[in-house]
């Protein structure tokens, strides 16, 4: 590979989550309440509302040293099968394409899978930024799925404090 290549990466965790899949769906399909369930400041909605193609959500990381700007992209959304698509941007140029699908196993249990490809920009920079953040290929969509398990399991007990 050379310093002009592009150079991609994926990660793709799956979990079963003890709620049964709308509830997981009402969780990615609102927007104005991923701020309660990602590490993520939800600064924009634009059109407002819940999950629409073309709608764009600007944001920023609750990172401790500094806060990252994020803006997602809807691409498709598919009720009936449970699918969100989107691409995020993030700053120096990596982009992140995000797919979402929940599958119902019963009645009170789904599975989340979650398929990140990274897009890293061509050059140096990519190399560099490859290098800089190799560890949370994983870790960053793991933790992003465990807070959405998290969060679903929490509002099937009653314990939610969004009080839906």
């Amino acid at each position: 590979m050379t310093g002009d290549d592009a150079m991609p990466s994926a990660s793709c965790p799956t979990a079963v989550v003890n709620a049964p899949v709308d509830v997981v769906w009402a969780l990615l399909a609102d927007p104005t309440g991923w701020g309660s369930v990602f590490d993520l400041r939800v600064v924009s909605i634009d059109p407002p509302g819940p999950a629409l193609v073309g709608q764009t959500i600007s944001g920023e990381t609750d990172l401790r040293i500094l806060h990252l700007k994020l803006k997602f992209r809807m691409i498709e959304i598919d009720p009936d099968q449970h699918r969100l698509r989107l691409h995020v941007n993030l700053p120096f140029g990596l982009t992140v394409h995000e797919d979402l699908g929940c599958t119902p196993l019963d009645d009170t249990h789904c599975r989340v899978d979650y398929r990140c490809n990274f897009d890293f920009p061509k050059g140096w920079r990519g190399t560099l930024m490859r290098v800089l953040i190799n560890r949370r290929l994983d870790s960053g969509p793991e933790d992003s799925l465990s807070r959405i398990k998290r969060a679903a399991e929490r509002r099937v007990a009653g314990r939610g404090n969004d009080g839906r």
